[in-house]
């Protein structure tokens, strides 16, 4: 019996209203087209499928998920499909699935098991950033998030600015949406003056912001509280 394919199927960075604006035709044709998926969440992943007008009625898809908390033993089982001869939707709560996404590890899986797998064009919040930052993006290294904790956080920050400035290394990371501005005050006071930092905002919504500043210029931005990120999905990027 032949095997499946696990398509790589971008979501929207916010609103499913722009599905047509960032998700090209023959994508949502695809996405469209399945009947079975891996998904972060299973009830963003529906509003998301309904948004494409997928063809099988939503309560006879089949839909597994696959988090932070899911087990190893369990991603097994998500192959099953696509061992049978089923083609299988990956999808992530936003952006591309299996970019800093938990979604990863059914990729490995499969490539173990020998599954074809092919990756979708979508929006990916980290190069769309990176785009439009006007920092060096010939270098560059995706951090994740970056320690909660003031002092392990300080250390790192200062850890990844002498990286930077020593190989010319754009460094990105995100953080939680509610933590936004304690994150832009904690860089504004541990990076160096000259630093340039990016902070993009709303990708792809209508309320999108990016602006790139020296850190000197940031502290102004910050003291004069001209700026609002809570709650609002944020990369963070500095070039040393």
């Amino acid at each position: 019996m032949s095997k499946g394919t696990l398509f790589l199927i971008p979501n929207t960075l916010g609103s499913h209203e722009t599905c047509d604006a960032v998700l090209p035709a023959d994508v949502q044709v695809i996405a469209a087209g399945c009947t079975h998926f891996v998904v972060e969440n299973a009830k963003v992943a529906r509003q998301f499928l309904k948004a494409i007008n997928i063809s099988t009625p939503l309560q006879e898809v089949q839909m597994g998920e696959l988090n932070v908390n899911t087990a190893d033993t369990e991603v097994a089982k998500l192959l099953a499909p696509l061992l049978m001869g089923q083609d299988v939707g990956l999808i992530s709560d936003a952006g591309c699935p299996a970019v800093a996404d938990p979604g990863a590890r059914l990729v490995a899986a499969a490539h173990d098991a020998g599954v074809s797998v092919r990756p979708l064009v979508g929006p990916s919040s980290i190069l769309l950033a990176l785009m439009a930052s006007g920092l060096n993006g010939q270098k560059f290294a995706f951090q994740g998030y970056l320690p909660v904790d003031t002092q392990a956080r300080s250390s790192v920050i200062k850890k990844l600015e002498l990286e930077s400035r020593q190989s010319q290394q754009t460094q990105l990371f995100i953080e939680t949406p509610y933590r936004n501005m304690q994150m832009l005050e904690a860089l504004c006071l541990n990076l160096n003056p000259q630093t340039k930092l990016c902070v993009a905002v709303d990708l792809t919504l209508k309320t999108e912001s990016i602006r790139t500043l020296s850190i000197n210029a940031w502290r102004d931005v910050v003291k004069k509280q001209s700026i609002d990120l809570h709650k609002r999905p944020a990369l963070f990027l500095f070039l040393a």
